[in-house]
Formats: structure tokens, C-alpha cells, sequence
């Protein structure tokens, strides 16, 4: 009897992890997308070459951006049941997208009047639970070239 009460509050807390996770999720992809709508006139590329190589430079400067984005207890329950079975692990790809995508906006938010941003670069780093092979959270640093041509 003790064990179907484990069972049925494991089960309870994975419901209201999906629950709240969705919502926060949902919540911080329509602050992406609006915020990205707001960013979409200072471009940001990989390549080492200006997008308008006529325009003379006036400076340029190394910018970045990073964010930390947490796992929630459902993604969590299901990483742990992926681990018993294999196979991709489709419940991170959101989060490994919310934390590019957010990084690569506070990396453009912090350089406000730069005209455009070449040799951009992300890298990823994930941040481990207490048992050996959990992933906790995700933190995700966008750097790049920002450039500002002359008046």
C-alpha cells in the first residue's frame, strides 16, 4: 500500500511539473519571439566578413551574452526513463533552443547601436545535477564581433 503511494505522488509531482513547465516555457518563448521581432534590424551572422563590406568601420568590439536555463521535474522524470530505454532525448531540444535563442538576444541587447554582428559564436555547456550523469541545467554563451560603421 506505502509503495502505491510513492507511486501516485511520483506520478502527481511529474503532472504538476508538466504543468508549471509548460506554462514557464511558453511563457519565456513568447518573450523570445517578441523580443527577436524588436532585434530584427541589427543582423547577426558566423561569417568573419562584414555583410556590407562598403561601409567603412568606425570601431568594433567583443560582445557576449550567456543565460543559465533550468530542467524541469517532467523533463527531468522523462530524461531519467530515456536513460533505462536510449535514444534522443527530444524533451531537451526545446530547452537547448530557448537557451541559444536567449543567449544570442542578450548578447545583442548588449550592444544597442551596433549595425550588425559577424563571427558569431555559440557555446554550450551543461550544468550537472548531484547524481553523476544528470543534467540540471543548460548555460549557453553567444559571443561575437559587434560592429558599428561610420556616420
Amino acid at each position: 500500500m506505502g509503495e502505491l503511494v510513492a507511486i501516485g505522488l511520483w506520478l502527481g509531482l511529474v503532472v504538476i511539473g508538466y504543468i508549471f513547465g509548460r506554462a514557464a516555457e511558453a511563457k519565456h518563448y513568447r518573450s523570445i519571439h517578441s523580443r527577436e521581432k524588436a532585434w530584427l534590424h541589427l543582423p547577426s551572422t558566423s561569417l568573419k566578413t562584414l555583410l556590407d563590406p562598403a561601409r567603412p568601420v568606425e570601431r568594433s568590439e567583443l560582445v557576449y551574452g550567456n543565460v543559465v536555463v533550468s530542467i524541469d521535474y517532467f523533463k527531468q522524470a522523462v530524461l531519467g526513463l530515456r536513460s533505462f530505454v536510449g535514444g534522443a532525448v527530444k524533451s531537451h531540444e526545446t530547452l537547448i533552443d530557448r537557451a541559444r535563442r536567449e543567449a544570442v538576444l542578450r548578447l545583442k541587447e548588449s550592444c544597442p547601436d551596433a549595425h550588425e554582428i559577424v563571427n558569431l559564436r555559440l557555446e554550450a555547456m551543461s550544468i550537472s545535477g548531484k547524481t553523476p550523469g544528470s543534467v540540471s541545467s543548460v548555460e549557453v554563451l553567444a559571443y561575437g564581433t559587434a560592429i558599428y560603421f561610420a556616420k
